[in-house]
């Protein structure tokens, strides 16, 4: 016959863990060599570690832009308890300015006890929540793509009005698992590796990102990034498209060339130093002619018809003396013959480096040099979007959520480099310095009496000077609250960017918008 415990003692209960509550267990003792000092935590304390953020989220709502791309998102969910669109959004974009990589980082902002409810969120969503979202965009990529299309364009749209530059590249990214597409191509930083490529345009100067595609790790070359770079163009009207398009010798071909000659678009192309291009730089090594192309290059104007081109065109011949490259066996004579070595050519002992432009614009050599090697800049976009900002993580096995997330970051990039652009407008701060200097710092919210109050600590060495500039901003902000609420969103949006690139501008306001020149500080 069983005793009455015996069931229990059959069943026993499982081991009991013990929950710790960090609110009210007694502080720490901690000897510092400050002296013993007292340590407590406080988990459910409203405080955060972007603390500035704040003033961007005012940015974001006074433009209406965080608010039409939660509205326009066409993610659909049918239970119940599947998360809001607005808080899967909202931690993607507290993600993304944080400086996140994977998706595994999202984990790091679910702690923020501020930022959320001032985005209009009621939770911070777990990656997962993130990836499913994303998922829907395999079924419905048309409609994804045209989204994120949408409100890219938005965001920098009203510039176009303005003569620009379009400057198209391509980048790498490297794939370390088994995705989708994860193709061995052109990779000079890790050979073999498989990889994605980014076919990218950018608005020169201005670092701002018109559009990107993914593709596979193969298609390297600009024949791939054409298509999608014409549709881009085709779409905008005419008084809008650029006044110059600008890219490296990959997108220096004769379809490239015929493309644009047929849209009535200035290019500037380098050239690959093949066979007939090296011929021409021997025809002119010894004419005269050559006159200053600045920093240190020479250039002279010519005219060049490689095979498989249509026509003739305009060629600018650049080079410049590279210093500690004399040839070993001492001088050469005058009449030594001339010999190449890759894009180099030694003539009279000096060893010159060669360039070779083709290009349909008027000018003069210098212009031309210079337009082209203001062309570099762009290199530092790829700098900051690969290494800060995400573009070479946030992978996952599809390639079309890589793609989604290549231009949501872009998005918020575009957002953020408009935002600082208010509060620096003479300059553009990459993201390594914009992000201690504008976003972290250590925020507490606190509630009384129905009013919600942050108070706000930074560590940053020029945070004062900061805080007197983001003052300006937000007094501008609610000026444009206020005194232009008559004007539609659009006009608003015109009014801000005229502001945010007053530099560039040169004072005058966008699209017949009057500016205001003596705005709150």
């Amino acid at each position: 016959m069983l005793a009455p415990n015996d069931l229990i003692q059959a069943h026993p209960k499982g081991e009991e863990k013990k929950v710790s509550n960090l609110a009210t267990d007694d502080p720490i003792t901690v000897d510092t060599y400050a002296g013993k000092i007292q340590v407590r935590w406080e988990p459910e304390a409203a405080v955060s570690a972007l603390g500035q953020m704040p003033f961007f989220i005012e940015f974001l709502k006074t433009a209406g832009l965080f608010d039409r791309w939660v509205e326009d998102c066409p993610a659909h969910y049918r239970s119940p308890n599947a998360p809001r669109k607005r808080d899967v959004l909202g931690t993607i974009l507290l993600s993304v300015l944080a400086g996140h990589w994977r998706y595994a980082h999202i984990s790091s902002v679910r702690g923020d006890g501020v930022n959320p409810g001032l985005l209009g969120m009621k939770k911070v969503v777990s990656e997962d929540a993130v990836r499913r979202m994303l998922l829907q965009a395999g079924k419905q990529k048309g409609e994804w793509e045209s989204w994120l299309t949408q409100h890219l364009r938005a965001s920098y749209e009203p510039l176009l009005v303005e003569p620009w530059i379009l400057d198209v590249d391509s980048t790498v990214k490297p794939l370390y698992g088994h995705q989708e597409d994860a193709k061995v191509g052109y990779n000079p930083q890790k050979p073999g590796r498989p990889s994605h490529v980014y076919h990218s345009y950018f608005i020169g100067s201005l670092r701002l990102v018109l559009d990107v595609e993914v593709q596979a790790g193969n298609q390297t070359a600009a024949s791939y990034g054409q298509p999608g770079l014409w549709k881009f163009i085709d779409g905008l009207p005419v008084a809008s498209r650029p006044a110059l398009m600008r890219g490296d010798c990959q997108w220096g071909s004769e379809k490239m060339m015929q493309a644009c000659e047929q849209r009535q678009l200035y290019y500037l192309f380098k050239l690959r130093q093949t066979k007939n291009v090296h011929g021409l730089i021997e025809r002119w090594i010894q004419k005269p002619g050559w006159a200053a192309a600045g920093q240190g290059w020479e250039g002279v104007d010519c005219r060049l018809q490689l095979q498989g081109w249509s026509r003739e065109r305009r060629v600018v011949l650049l080079r410049r003396p590279l210093r500690n490259r004399a040839e070993s066996s001492g001088e050469a004579p005058q009449t030594a013959q001339l010999r190449l070595k890759g894009t180099e050519l030694i003539h009279q002992g000096v060893v010159y480096e060669y360039a070779v432009l083709v290009t349909s614009l008027p000018g003069e050599v210098l212009s031309i040099a210079q337009l082209y090697r203001d062309r570099g800049d762009g290199e530092n976009n790829y700098d900051e979007l690969k290494n800060q900002w995400g573009w070479c993580g946030f992978t996952t096995q599809d390639r079309d959520r890589c793609a989604l997330m290549a231009r949501i970051i872009a998005l918020i990039y575009n957002w953020w480099t408009l935002y600082t652009r208010l509060v620096t407008p003479d300059k553009h701060a990459e993201a390594i310095t914009s992000r201690p200097l504008l976003l972290h710092a250590i925020a507490r919210q606190t509630r009384h009496s129905q009013q919600i109050r942050v108070s706000i600590t930074s560590t940053h060495a020029q945070s004062a000077k900061m805080a007197e500039a983001v003052k300006a901003v937000s007094g501008f902000l609610h000026w444009v609250k206020t005194t232009a609420e008559q004007l539609s969103s659009l006009e608003r949006w015109k009014i801000i960017l005229s502001r945010a690139f007053s530099k560039y501008l040169h004072g005058k306001g966008l699209g017949g918008v009057a500016r205001l020149v003596a705005t709150p500080t």
